[in-house]
């Protein structure tokens, strides 16, 4: 594992064994640029990508299911940091409300009873970014592609 660089893109990553929350930073890292949600080899190809294209200054991988063969995957291509993902999906429900505010009937439930009507693991790996760096991340929402597995929006 390395140091987490002082400058350049970060890529986070929530591993999956099905599918994969990824996002990507700018280089300035005060936003989003990307956020998906991808099964593991097409997360494994958008990282390639993003290497080739040297976007990345360093990932940070969520040290829950798989992530010890991603490590071992990444480790040699990048610097890597493994973060501590205990408690994450709990504070990523209430980030996706934050970021994608409820709305129709949604709005009427409580906090505690409401449940994102999708996938948020690219906001598990955005909270891996967050974590990382001390700071939240700006992300806009309102123009959201679907990513490769109909799901995560890409920003």
């Amino acid at each position: 594992m390395s140091q987490l660089p002082a400058h350049g893109a970060l890529a986070g990553i929530d591993p999956g064994r099905s599918k994969c929350g990824l996002v990507r930073s700018d280089p300035d890292r005060q936003r989003i640029e990307v956020a998906l949600i991808l099964t593991p080899e097409d997360t494994r190809r958008e990282l390639d990508t993003w290497l080739q294209e040297r976007l990345l200054g360093a990932i940070l991988l969520g040290n829950g299911t798989g992530s010890r063969a991603w490590l071992e995957q990444l480790a040699p291509l990048a610097p890597v940091l493994l973060i501590e993902e205990r408690g994450s999906t709990l504070a990523a429900r209430s980030r996706y409300w934050q970021l994608f505010p409820a709305r129709g009937w949604r709005r009427l439930l409580p906090m505690g009873l409401r449940q994102p009507p999708r996938p948020w693991d690219d906001v598990v790996a955005q909270l891996l970014v967050e974590q990382a760096l001390g700071h939240r991340l700006e992300r806009e929402t309102g123009g959201d592609r679907l990513g490769a597995l109909g799901h995560g929006p890409r920003t």
